[in-house]
């Protein structure tokens, strides 16, 4: 059980900013036209942009393509504070 925690596998392939390729996806958790939420195998991703929508999706076998123009790419850490403190350097800007 321990050798499947470490052959977790995740990969990102971009073209252009428009079309973004993703394996390892565990689950799309929300989505709009300016934001995704997923659970990748690596942790949490959010990807922002405009025009986005789902090209593509197969979470059995973890596959997933976006098109779009992508503004940014953030992998959240578990128990990481660092969006709070966006959210509030936000604000407070």
């Amino acid at each position: 059980m321990i050798e499947q925690a470490k052959n977790k596998q995740h990969e990102l392939h971009m073209l252009n900013r428009k079309q973004l390729h993703l394996t390892g996806v565990n689950n799309v958790e929300s989505f709009d036209s300016e934001e995704f939420l997923l659970q990748t195998e690596l942790g949490h991703l959010t990807i922002k942009g405009q025009n986005l929508h789902i090209k593509n999706l197969n979470l059995e076998e973890g596959l997933l393509s976006i098109e779009g123009h992508v503004n940014s790419l953030v992998y959240l850490d578990p128990g990481s504070h660092s969006k709070n403190k966006g959210m509030l350097g936000k604000l407070f800007k």
